[in-house]
């Protein structure tokens, strides 16, 4: 049964009050390893859910794989994700517990992957207003091609603002980056009063992506070192902490892989993750039909993999056709065709009003969410350095 929000808000309030009583350390191994496994168990049905309803091809019965609406499910699963994980880890517990090996090491590679992904989330914040600006050229077309009786005028601006949009969405994302440096990121840049070092400061905060900055470089960075806990790690604190870790690289994997972003030649190989753990296998399904994706339409560097602006390319394309070959009058049954085109294509860009903006909230709330997250971590890691601190 997939996991729910109702079930989500019953398992942060288990852990609350079982944090909150006092027990022997024994006493609460068996009911820790009881909330790690439906950690697992809520991760697994999640990914689950969002395999069995993505569709590809002509199939409509659920959400079109890598298109806005199943973006927007994959961030809300990303933020349950996150919320029960931090639970899992920190809620109630003793500071020390989380400064001990193997987390003394695993910990800090998590935080660091969290200020990687801040990158990705601001480039794929300006990848958003691209679409964008490509939407209203698509809003052109359609007012000047859904008109009757249909001109010659109309037809020449509706082919200017075609020619545009293909041409904008075939160019490199290099070119793409520079056509929004005026965009902003959202966030602030953050003091250091959790007592991290400068190094660790979050750094992803600036008004533009650095020219030389490669979205496929950042994703690969975040893949490194990415290795499952084996032996008695595998059943400890290793485990989520593991799984959190390869639920933020998928996210930000797949958002990268549709939404135009900077340089991302080399992103369609994808990262390996183990098929004997259960909850992996939808995860590896979906990854699996995005490299596919990919593969099959040869964008690597160019636009993205968002379903609407692959569907709206391929309209585009016969659009273009029909204006260039255009003579009024137009004959019945080419007219009729456009026509359906048109109409198609108001309907992308219904889409993308609709979706669009609440899409970048939600990148915006994962932001803020993980840097959150982050600071509360380097604080109680901080705590912990100060209570293992030989006395003076």
């Amino acid at each position: 049964m997939p996991a729910t929000t109702e079930n989500q808000g019953s398992f942060l309030g288990r852990i609350s009050i079982r944090r909150n009583q006092v027990m022997s350390m024994d006493g609460t191994h068996d009911q820790e390893m009881e909330d790690l496994e439906l950690f697992q168990k809520h991760v697994g049905d999640r990914f689950s859910e969002l395999l069995s309803t993505t569709t590809t091809g002509e199939d409509s019965s659920g959400d079109a794989l890598l298109s806005i609406s199943w973006l927007r499910r994959l961030l809300d699963e990303f933020l349950c994700c996150e919320a029960e994980f931090k639970a899992v880890i920190l809620m109630g517990r003793d500071p020390s517990q989380i400064a001990k090996p193997p987390l003394d090491k695993l910990l800090p590679e998590l935080l660091d992957r969290v200020v990687k992904s801040l990158d990705v989330c601001n480039a794929v914040a300006l990848g958003l207003d691209a679409v964008k600006n490509l939407q209203r050229l698509a809003e052109i077309v359609v007012a000047a091609l859904d008109v009757t009786p249909l001109g010659d005028g109309q037809v020449r601006r509706a082919k200017k603002a075609l020619s545009a949009l293909i041409a904008a969405m075939l160019h490199e994302d290099n070119a793409n980056a520079k056509g929004t440096e005026r965009n902003r990121s959202f966030g602030r840049r953050t003091g250091n009063s959790s007592g991290a070092s400068s190094k660790d400061r979050v750094r992803s905060l600036s008004w533009t992506m650095a020219r030389n900055w490669s979205a496929s470089k950042q994703i690969h960075a975040m893949m490194s070192n990415l290795a499952a806990p084996r032996g008695a790690e595998s059943s400890g604190l290793a485990q989520p902490v593991y799984i959190m870790s390869t639920v933020l690289v998928f996210v930000m994997w797949a958002l990268v892989a549709a939404v135009p972003c900077q340089e991302r030649n080399g992103l369609g190989t994808h990262f390996p993750l183990p098929r004997q753990l259960s909850w992996a296998q939808p995860m590896i399904g979906l990854q699996e039909k995005i490299a596919e994706e990919w593969k099959k339409k040869e964008k690597k560097g160019n636009v993205g993999l968002l379903e609407e602006m692959q569907r709206m390319e391929k309209l585009g394309q016969s659009l273009i056709e029909f204006a260039e070959s255009f003579q009024f009058p137009p004959e019945t049954e080419r007219l009729d065709e456009m026509k359906k085109n048109v109409e198609e294509f108001a309907e992308i860009c219904k889409k993308m009003d609709e979706g669009l903006e609440p899409m970048q909230q939600q990148i915006r709330e994962v932001f803020h969410r993980v840097v959150r997250s982050r600071t509360e971590f380097l604080v109680v890691l901080d705590q912990a350095g100060k209570l293992s601190a030989p006395a003076v």
